[in-house]
């Protein structure tokens, strides 16, 4: 039986105007995940004429993949201010349907879900992902961006998509855009058993109904890309999850991780 799934549109990415590169959160939560001791495997997608550009990084990894086709790929440009990424939408994948999820993820206990933008994983989709004991970790920003091009657009007409969510991955702004402001105590009216509420250089904090905790982050040395860092918490934390870790020690294993993958970024 396979422990983990990754599930996502690969993406199309030129950051601070360099090359374009494979990215998205199935990339680099895959690329954790080889680096962990778990079985785990990945379903991503691409249009087919981006096929042999963008999935052998994918695999170089080397944990099994399986490929399905989109009708565009998913393309961002964007560069960081501090903390803070300004991107671009430039195209969007076309969304999951729930038979293609199914089949994706296998008999996968945990799932990473990579959404990218709101039309990715519909609520039909995450109803049908989560049927049974499975546990999906979402990030945030695949709830609240909107898929219209140019400078992304979020807003918190999310719907009732939570109630499929284990565990909910977000950033401050994202934070905001569901309640306000990035704050603990609100956002633990959302409802979901576990909220990883990420804050980059400022750490993390756990919310659960029973505990509000701050992880602080590693301290990394010199000026690093930090693309990849939060679907890096995201995949370290399911793992540590999935071998039995409490909520906040599995964010301080994924802390410890995503200082290691800074550091090699270095």
């Amino acid at each position: 039986m396979t422990a983990i799934a990754a599930i996502g549109h690969l993406t199309r990415d030129v950051v601070e105007g360099g090359a374009p590169r494979a990215g998205g959160a199935v990339f680099y939560s895959t690329k954790a995940l080889s680096r962990m001791d778990v079985a785990a495997h990945v379903a991503a997608s691409c249009a087919a004429a981006d096929r042999e550009y963008l999935l052998p990084p994918l695999e170089a990894f080397g944990l099994p993949v399986t490929w399905y086709e989109s009708e565009t790929t998913t393309s961002y440009r964007f560069h960081y201010e501090g903390d803070h990424r300004v991107m671009q939408q430039e195209s969007v994948g076309e969304p999951w349907a729930a038979a293609r999820a199914l089949d994706a993820i296998g008999d996968a206990a945990w799932v990473h879900v990579g959404a990218l933008v709101r039309t990715d994983f519909s609520e039909e989709t995450l109803a049908a992902l989560a049927e049974g004991d499975r546990k999906l970790l979402v990030d945030a920003q695949g709830l609240v961006r909107t898929p219209a091009l140019g400078s992304l657009q979020t807003d918190g007409k999310i719907g009732d998509v939570l109630r499929y969510v284990t565990i909910l991955k977000l950033d401050d702004e994202e934070a905001e855009t569901l309640v306000g402001r990035a704050d603990p105590e609100r956002l633990r009216t959302l409802g979901v058993p576990e909220v990883l509420l990420t804050l980059g250089s400022k750490g993390s904090f756990v919310i659960t109904p029973e505990l509000i905790e701050h992880v602080p982050a590693r301290r990394i040395e010199g000026s690093v890309d930090p693309t990849g860092a939060g679907d890096t918490f995201s995949a370290a934390y399911l793992v540590a999850r999935e071998s039995g870790a409490e909520p906040p020690e599995a964010a301080q294993a994924a802390t410890a991780i995503v200082a290691a993958f800074l550091d090699a970024a270095d």
